[in-house]
Formats: structure tokens, C-alpha cells, sequence
């Protein structure tokens, strides 16, 4: 998997009551940590299910991260590869066939 948390700005949007209070609320909500994205137990890592900044309880539940199936791993992929995609300008203009040239 690519860089995790380097270059990245997220640690620092967090609501400093991340671990003192909504930490601990997911957790008693979900003391099993069931992986909201497989269904089955174990979840590591709190997760936004919907990306960006909205730390609400609605909006944050257990996957699998460290452990296998590696669930929150594998969304978090998918949600970049497809936020690059959606840039403009960042695709390479299609070269010409060399037979044309």
C-alpha cells in the first residue's frame, strides 16, 4: 500500500475531542467492531464511511485495515484512484501512433 498518513493533512482536521470522546463513542456503539463495508468482526481502524470532514457519529464505523480482509485498505484505494481520475489536466494527452508520424 502507498504512503499512509505521509504528505497527508488529515491527522490535523481531526476535532481534538478524536480520542478523548468520539473514539471511545464508536467504540460503545460497536464493541465487536464489526466491519461496516464486510460485516464480519475484528475492525481496526474507525472509518468516514462517506469521505471528507464529517466526523458525526452516523458517519464513522469500523473496518478492516491491518488485519484481513484489509476492507478499509481497499475502499480507500478505490476513493483515490477515483478522486485522481476526476482531476482535469492530469492525464497525459494521447501520443501520436508513430506510423502517423
Amino acid at each position: 500500500m502507498s504512503g499512509g498518513w505521509q504528505g497527508s493533512t488529515r491527522r490535523s482536521r481531526l476535532p481534538s475531542n478524536w480520542r478523548s470522546e468520539i473514539r471511545p463513542a464508536a467504540h460503545a456503539r460497536n464493541p465487536e467492531h464489526i466491519c461496516h463495508l464486510c460485516g464480519q468482526p475484528g475492525g481496526d481502524y474507525l472509518d468516514h464511511k462517506t469521505p471528507g470532514d464529517d466526523h458525526s457519529p452516523d458517519n464513522l464505523d469500523w473496518a478492516h485495515d491491518a488485519v484481513p480482509p484489509h476492507c478499509h485498505r481497499y475502499k480507500s484505494a478505490a476513493e483515490g484512484h477515483a478522486a485522481k481520475a476526476a482531476r482535469p489536466g492530469r492525464q497525459r494527452p494521447p501520443e501520436p501512433h508513430p506510423g502517423l508520424l
